[in-house]
């Protein structure tokens, strides 16, 4: 006979898409219906402590590669959130490009949103997503929205901003980030746009969090 869960177990959704896609605004808009049932873990909270390095190295480093981020951190705070324990997230400057000295407490929740570039290209991130989600964006509209969020939000200049999309965040895109579009369970176009789509996954997301009948129970 089975046995009633006393809870649920949370529910990992990963969300990735390139580079200014969208993904984020997703993800926020999904955190801000589920409210207190929801905890939002981004990528860029693991990019790799870069302290030792000089600052003009930080500036020209490759951050769009797998290699930029501490995968096995964010693995390893992925369980604890799933095991239903608060974990200590890293805190990121984008100015600085390297891992401040704060952290972030998070505790755990019915549902775990997990967005980033990578996100479904990583194996051990992907066998750990229970829905994986692709957000899709014509490239010069990516384009046109980071030079916007890099020059206003992180103090970059125009050239800089195209040197590196050019030199690295291009390339990457192409060889990582849109491969792993087929390993998704849904595709979403327009980003955090795509209103139709937003409310069908917070629907899909609020239904896995009502347990289960007894007779659903016994048939699983």
């Amino acid at each position: 006979m089975s046995k009633i869960p006393s809870k649920l177990a949370p529910f990992l959704v990963g969300i990735a898409g390139g580079t200014a896609s969208g993904k984020t605004s997703v993800a926020k808009k999904l955190a801000e219906a589920l409210k207190a049932h929801a905890v939002l873990i981004d990528l860029d909270s693991y990019y790799r402590d870069l302290s030792d390095l000089p600052f003009e190295e930080r500036r020209v480093f490759n951050f769009d590669h797998p290699d930029a981020f501490d995968f096995p951190l964010l693995a390893r705070h992925l369980d604890e959130l799933i095991a239903g324990r608060p974990i200590e997230k890293p805190m990121y400057s984008f100015v600085e490009h390297t891992r401040t000295k704060q952290t972030t407490k998070v505790k755990p929740a019915k549902v775990i949103l997990l967005e980033g570039i990578l996100v479904l290209d990583n194996p051990a991130l992907r066998q750990r997503c229970q829905m994986k989600i692709y957000v899709d964006t014509p490239d010069d509209v990516r384009l046109a929205r980071r030079l916007m969020r890099d020059i206003h939000e992180r103090g970059r200049s125009f050239e800089t901003v195209i040197e590196q999309y050019m030199a690295s965040v291009r390339p990457m895109h192409h060889g990582f980030i849109e491969p792993s579009k087929r390993f998704a369970d849904m595709i979403i176009p327009h980003g955090g746009d795509n209103q139709v789509a937003i409310q069908m996954l917070v629907s899909d997301l609020r239904a896995r969090m009502r347990p289960k009948k007894l007779g659903e129970l016994a048939k699983a």
